[in-house]
């Protein structure tokens, strides 16, 4: 059997070369770890190398495996690929330093919204993407999103979390909650969860998570990835409906960890979501690699003061996740398993339609013009609508306003619509 030893890697952010191979950390985890490794396991092309010998595993136990593998301390690359098979639109997506325009208004607003998370990390939607990861515990992690003309990274230290973008030379600071012990610290709301989003262990707990007996999960042979031995972990919806194909996860042989996730629909084609480790390293990162001062001339915006200022400014209208509770009452989910269905129930006024003769001349008209051009008529005992779609996900929007949303196929939304009715 080959030895698990880690991969020795460069940390990436100017940490020298580990001499000498280190355990990976391990404590215990829930399921919800097996998500990373379902992400892992389309980018490397066509898992390189030649495939090892391994001693055969059962699904339920390499289940049990990435179950068990809460891996602590990381660094690594992971590149991203996603063809979701969504449109270009104007202003949307670009390099880092699309976030660096005064114009740019941000998906926070205000001063920090070049460096705000949540709008860079929708750039991960679509298109080719590296990121640098680096992880020591619950209370630092750092992700890197690099780009040929900038960098954007997101640092989290203890109390202290930045978002830091090179394209704009702009910093935003916030202060992490502690727990109730008042030892750990955790990004603020509005931050993505440990800022590990975009990893393969992510996408892979969420793939497993929604496995049952509306899912077949097999192992499919081994193979090289990031120079680690790994099981493959073929997971496969079984209710016909689904527009996912396959799930494929690369997982670690030795510490259960995802190294790669490859998702791809059951039309055929490129993967729509492929996420992997080109190289990773489980000893403990240099100290250094969670260290952030912001440059000389950076822009450094009170990312805590900012947020207190425009809740303040919404009043007792400010975000927050009642608020969020409440706006999502409206909206059930139908059918069970990859064939869930969510819908939001209209108030009698659907899309605008091209041929509305007293919209026409305006610009309803235009509006009305354009969905017809990318959306599909329908009909059915519901009435009649339009069912825009993507590689993965479909919606059927009605002419009374009520919309279908999930990852199936049109006739399966027709048929919810229908039996909704």
């Amino acid at each position: 059997m080959p030895r698990n030893e880690p991969t020795e890697v460069t940390d990436g952010w100017g940490g020298e070369r580990s001499p000498k191979r280190r355990k990976a950390v391990r404590y215990g985890v829930p399921v919800a770890v097996a998500g990373v490794s379902a992400a892992m396991i389309g980018l490397v092309p066509a898992f390189a190398g030649s495939a090892p010998d391994l001693p055969k595993i059962s699904a339920q136990d390499l289940i049990a495996k990435v179950a068990k593998s809460d891996v602590q301390q990381l660094s690594g690359t992971v590149r991203v690929t996603t063809d979701l098979g969504l449109p270009s639109l104007p202003g949307v997506g670009g390099g880092a330093g699309g976030f660096g325009g005064a114009q740019d208004g941000g998906a926070q607003g205000g001063e920090g919204a070049s460096a705000a998370p949540q709008q860079k990390l929708m750039e991960l939607a679509s298109g080719a993407h590296t990121l640098r990861v680096a992880a020591d515990g619950p209370e630092k992690q750092r992700v890197s999103i690099v780009d040929k003309a900038a960098e954007y990274s997101l640092v989290h230290n203890g109390k202290d979390v930045w978002a830091y973008d090179s394209g704009s030379n702009t910093a935003v600071h916030n202060t992490a909650p502690g727990d109730r012990s008042g030892k750990q610290h955790r990004a603020p709301e509005g931050l993505p969860k440990d800022l590990k989003t975009a990893t393969p262990q992510d996408l892979a707990k969420q793939a497993l998570e929604a496995a049952g007996d509306t899912t077949s999960v097999s192992v499919d042979g081994t193979a090289k990835v990031a120079g680690r031995d790994a099981y493959q972990l073929l997971i496969k919806p079984k209710q016909a409906g689904s527009t996912v194909g396959s799930i494929r996860v690369a997982v670690d042989a030795a510490n259960g960890v995802p190294l790669k996730f490859t998702l791809t629909p059951k039309s055929g084609g490129a993967a729509a979501v492929d996420v992997g480790y080109t190289n990773v390293d489980f000893a403990k990162p240099a100290a250094s690699t969670f260290s952030f001062t912001p440059p000389k001339g950076a822009k450094v915006v009170d990312g805590d003061k900012e947020r207190a200022t425009a809740q303040r400014g919404h009043g007792k209208d400010a975000p927050s996740r009642k608020h969020l509770a409440k706006d999502m009452d409206g909206m059930d989910v139908i059918g069970k398993g990859w064939t869930s269905i969510a819908t939001i129930k209209g108030d009698g006024s659907g899309l605008p339609s091209g041929k509305d003769k007293d919209k026409a001349k305006g610009a309803g008209g235009d509006v009305g013009k354009f969905l017809d051009s990318i959306g599909d008529k329908v009909n059915g005992k519901f009435g009649s609508g339009r069912v825009f779609s993507t590689r993965l996900v479909n919606a059927l929007v009605t002419d009374n306003g009520t919309v279908y949303v999930g990852a199936v196929d049109k006739q399966t939304l027709i048929n919810a619509a229908n039996a909704a009715k």
